[in-house]
Order: C-alpha cells, then structure tokens, then sequence
C-alpha cells in the first residue's frame, strides 16, 4: 500500500462502542466535503462508500491520481448537485484512507494490526454518526449509497431514525446470503495464505501484495454481469494473434483482472480488506431487530428510495424488493425502481442516465 497522505478528519472526543463488545479510543474519521452547507444546515448529503471506496467521491484520488468514484454522479450541476448541496462523505472505520483501520497506531504506537477489533456495519455507521455531530450536523438531508453504501444508508435509517429526511439505497441488500459469504472467504483466505500477510504484522516490511490482488480479482467478477464481461472481452486474445500453451495472460479478461489486482494493491491495506468484508458478511439488519426485517424500520420517519440493476446478481433486485416489502409492513413511504443496465452490481457506479434522473427526483 502507498504511503500514507494528509487528509481532513475528525478525532472523536468520546470513546466507540462497537457491537462485539469492545470499544475503541481515539477514533479519526476521514472525510471530504463538497459545496456549502446552509444557515440552518439542512442540506447535507451523505454519501456512503462501497467496500473499496473512500471519501474522494468527486475529487482526485491522492495516490492514484484517478477522478472521484461517483464525479458522474456528484458535482456542480449533476444530479447530486454541489451547487445546491453540501455532500459530506467519509472513510469508514476500519478502512486505510485516514479513519482508524488495522493501519493505525494502537495504544502502544505500533499498528493495530489483528488487534484491531471485528467491527459491523453498524459500527461504521456509529463513527459516521459521531462525525456527523463533530460537524454539528443534526439531520441530513439525504443519506445516499451504493453496495456497502446502502448497508449503511439502511442502517442509519433502523438505527438511527431522526438523522436523514430521505434515504437513498442503491445496489445493496439488507443482509448477506451465503453466497457473498462465500466469495469473501475465499478472497480473506488468498490474502491469509500469502508468506507476507506474517499474521497481519507485515507493516513496514513486504506487504501481502499477491494475495490482496487475487482477493480483488474474485471479487471484481462479482461486480459485473456475463453480458457486459462477453461484450468488452469475449475469448480475445490479449496482444497476440494464437495462444501460448502457457499460463502468461493469453486472453484479454485475464490481462484485465490482473491489471485490476495489481493497482488495488497500492492503495488499499490488505487488513482492511479482511476487516470490511467481515462486516459485510455479518451485516443482517433482521437478526438486529429480534429477526424480522419489518422490525428495524418500525421507527422509520424517512422517505426512501431503493434502487436496483437488472444484471446485478450479487445484490439481485430480490433483495432490493425484500427491504420494500419490510419498508411497506412498518409503514414507511418507499419508493422503487428496477433499472436495465448491461454492467452487472458496478451499474450505479458508471453511466446509466436512468439512474442519474432517479437520484435528481428523489432529492428534490
């Protein structure tokens, strides 16, 4: 992972109370905000990041030198507009971009490392509450994301009711089936089977690159559809006209997969990648709320909004009509809409000009 680079930040003035018992002291929570906040700051936005994101939604990554993940979405003009909004977004807890993760000093100056507690879904949405109230902000707007984003939009909204007008849920689901269990082990054991994960103690030696980026490569499939993977790549060969007889990259998916580990590994800690992929698989909103989902959002004072992708099979529009359904039961006003994009779970993230009209409407 590439060194570590200035960011704004908020250290808590209170100690965190994390679902597994455990609390954790000094917690930074990263963040970047976009546009002004009004008089009465009531126009704040929220967004919430995916697994691998961070809080540069519409700004220059600082160590890839990338764009914003979501610039097509946030921005002067765009249908999260800036002009109108103040949008604030953070790194969640146990991430590696400025919020306190496996990376960060413990109490003894060395890196947490494994010390570092499980955390939840719930836990993350704990510091974004409490960076909320650092910046004085006592009821959002709108609380918006996608994948992991929408975890935590819904978490906030079950765990947290006065704190957001307006809930936007994109791609996501309200727990995690088997499956997505399963592709996350199968990426936290490439990791845990590389020589240099050493036990989580690889800070400041060779880092478990090899196994990060296999973790990546498995879980970007899960991203897209069959559709879109056939239509960009097909079987093309990859800078060459026959194939090899080897194990080289002879066919352009696979130049592709690689090209993708590779960079994620220089900026992102493998840890952290251990760390939230745990919270996504134990995220069960249900199981909070004594096992029906109806339960979590019986205090609801919000509006929502879900939205979901006909080619996404890792958040199937299922799961998005389940949360519906639990919304309708405990009364709450929802709204929802099935999109048709040909890109698989990664659809909110690229351009898909449905979405970008929902999003307008839903905010106005």
């Amino acid at each position: 992972m590439a060194p570590a680079h200035a960011h704004k930040s908020l250290k808590l003035s209170h100690d965190l109370p994390l679902d597994s018992g455990q609390v954790l002291s000094g917690v930074e929570i990263a963040y970047e905000t976009y546009g002004e906040l009004n008089t009465d700051k009531s126009n704040a936005i929220l967004i919430c990041h995916a697994l691998t994101g961070d809080q540069y939604v519409a700004s220059t990554h600082p160590i890839t030198g990338k764009p914003g993940w979501w610039e097509a979405m946030v921005g002067p003009g765009k249908p999260i507009d800036t002009g109108r909004f103040q949008v604030i977004c953070a790194n969640v807890l146990g991430s590696c971009m400025g919020s306190t993760g496996p990376a960060s000093p413990a109490a003894d100056g060395a890196p947490y490392a494994m010390r570092f507690p499980v955390i939840t879904i719930r836990d993350m949405v704990r510091g974004l509450v409490a960076l909320l109230d650092g910046l004085g902000i006592a009821k959002l707007h709108t609380v918006v994301g996608g994948s992991m984003g929408g975890m935590q939009a819904l978490s906030m909204a079950a765990n947290f009711p006065d704190r957001a007008e307006r809930v936007l849920a994109i791609a996501t689901t309200a727990r995690h089936s088997a499956q997505n269990i399963a592709f996350h082990e199968v990426g936290r054991q490439a990791i845990m089977a590389d020589p240099n994960w050493n036990g989580g103690d690889y800070y400041g030696g060779a880092e478990p690159d090899a196994g990060l980026a296999v973790a990546r490569m498995a879980a970007h499939i899960t991203y897209l559809s069959e559709e879109g993977l056939t239509e960009k790549f097909g079987r093309r060969l990859q800078d060459r006209d026959a194939k090899s007889f080897g194990f080289d990259a002879d066919f352009q998916v696979e130049s592709y997969l690689r090209y993708q580990g590779s960079g994620f590994t220089q900026r992102f800690d493998a840890n952290s990648y251990l760390y939230i992929t745990r919270a996504m698989d134990y995220f069960d909103l249900a199981e909070e709320h004594g096992g029906k989902l109806a339960n979590a959002f019986a205090g609801a004072k919000a509006r929502f909004c879900l939205v979901s992708f006909d080619s996404d099979w890792l958040y199937p529009t299922a799961e998005s009509r389940h949360v519906v359904h639990a919304l309708n039961a405990a009364g709450a006003p929802v709204s929802f809409v099935e999109l048709s994009a040909p890109f698989g779970h990664d659809s909110f993230l690229l351009d898909v000009p449905a979405l970008d009209r929902v999003v307008k409407g839903f905010l106005k």
